[in-house]
């Protein structure tokens, strides 16, 4: 123990005699603006994973992984390797309710780049025929480089290779995956 001792303060002595010298302009240091933010970090949760095998669909070539949520009220999937998205369930046309008054029929994530909101001529996130299997709340859905959860505060999907997504409601949009908590029931 006294050995480790000795080894820890001769690295601080060593550290605080350092060569280097220490340069003092007066400037303020810089400071990272909201648009240089980089995506979290934190790694997403697997405490609650389903099953992916048990959303798996086919329509057409496409594979995708569809789901509903617990309230019906909208429609989501991931696409294998392209994109993750809701539409709204009752008429997929119309937008999806949210009260900013976004554009748009749906909400989609990309394996790259920022999610928005987009107008799709047909409904890409429904299984036809269907219906998709329900995502219960505080469980994710994690499949082909997405994943998706629905928590009382909304639905939320991530593209794992950006680390960019997204979490809305019929109260709101934020432009940001919204984890499940660890402990959630």
């Amino acid at each position: 123990m006294s050995r480790i001792a000795g080894v820890v303060a001769l690295a601080l002595l060593a550290a605080g005699c350092s060569d280097e010298p220490i340069i003092n302009t007066g400037e303020p240091a810089p400071t990272a603006t909201a648009t240089d933010a980089p995506p979290s970090s934190a790694r997403a949760s697997n405490a609650h994973l389903v099953d992916a095998f048990d959303y798996v669909g086919h329509i057409s070539d496409i594979t995708g992984y569809y789901f509903t949520t617990p309230s019906g009220k909208w429609r989501c999937a991931i696409l294998t390797r392209t994109k993750a998205g809701c539409q709204a369930a009752s008429n997929w046309q119309s937008g999806l309710g949210i009260p900013d008054k976004r554009e748009g029929n749906a909400v989609v994530v990309g394996s790259q780049g920022d999610p928005q909101f987009v107008t799709l001529e047909q409904p890409e996130f429904w299984l036809v025929p269907g219906p998709a299997n329900v995502l219960p709340f505080n469980r994710i859905l994690a499949a082909a480089g997405f994943r998706c959860n629905v928590q009382e505060s909304g639905v939320s999907c991530l593209s794992e290779a950006s680390g960019k997504g997204f979490t809305f409601s019929a109260q709101g949009y934020t432009p940001q995956y919204t984890d499940v908590p660890a402990n959630a029931p």
